[in-house]
């Protein structure tokens, strides 16, 4: 398994009215987006030239993390996932949000889409 993490300690204080802007630090302004995808790797040749190429494209990754990372990719698409999925990605171009923290990783699994386990969502008996 994989983990990467990144954070950007600027804070951005908004203007207009309401208790969230008039505190920076209230936790009305920071929100916990939590998203779990289970993704097939269709062509693992494609995926790992992918992962390859973003870390020679890597200007500021030092030569021994470098050499670990091909490694690593060159054994698991898992970690060639991870090298390719950024999260600063999906809420790069969100209007009025900027991401503070962000950590992600991934992993193997086995996948049943008809197991209970599977369900994203879980039904409510009493409507």
């Amino acid at each position: 398994m994989s983990a990467t993490q990144k954070e950007n300690p600027q804070t951005r204080e908004g203007g207009g009215s309401g208790v969230a802007d008039e505190n920076p630090a209230s936790p009305e302004r920071f929100i916990r987006l939590q998203a779990e995808l289970v993704v097939q790797i269709t062509d693992t040749g494609q995926l790992r030239s992918a992962a390859l190429g973003r870390i020679a494209e890597e200007e500021h990754m030092p030569d021994d993390e470098r050499t670990h990372a091909r490694d690593a990719v060159q054994r698991d698409e898992a970690e060639a996932l991870a090298y390719l999925v950024d999260p600063f990605d999906l809420v790069g171009e969100v209007p009025g949000v900027e991401l503070v923290q962000a950590s992600w990783s991934s992993a193997h699994t086995d996948y049943d889409p008809d197991a209970e386990e599977w369900e994203l969502y879980e039904e409510d008996d009493e409507r």
